[in-house]
């Protein structure tokens, strides 16, 4: 079964927990056992699984990638000025899968799924495919 779930970035480079719109896909899926596979279809916009505890964490990872790669560089060729975002959404990727099992996500205790903005704000979507 395929999801398509509504997200919504405030900022230009921000994590989004969407772990419980992953969860309300697999409720409403009924799937028991499988995997879920949670999918970006955007360029400037990646997926993550990471530490869900401390806010910390997430700032941590956008200060080290804006320090890595700044979002304007003269050497950059890309003609619509968002280089930087293209290379963060390349770094994180594009999907994730995370395991079924017993109607429940398997993530550490720690772990959530995040929608990582490069390039924003925007509305964005999220796919997510439950398969058994």
């Amino acid at each position: 079964m395929l999801f398509t779930k509504a997200v919504s970035t405030t900022s230009h480079s921000q994590f989004v927990n969407v772990t419980a719109l992953v969860k309300e896909a697999l409720q409403e899926s009924g799937v028991e056992s499988g995997v879920a596979t949670v999918f970006v279809s955007h360029t400037t916009a990646g997926i993550t699984i990471n530490e869900n505890a401390d806010p910390d964490v997430t700032r941590d990872l956008l200060y080290i990638l804006d320090e890595k790669i700044p979002w304007n560089d003269p050497e950059y060729r890309h003609y619509e000025g968002n280089t930087a975002a293209h290379m963060k959404a390349s770094m994180m990727g594009n999907s994730s899968q995370v395991i079924i099992e017993n109607g429940q996500l398997v993530l550490g205790t720690w772990q959530g799924i995040y929608f990582c903005e490069f390039d924003g704000p925007r509305q964005r979507k999220l796919l997510i495919k439950i398969s058994a």
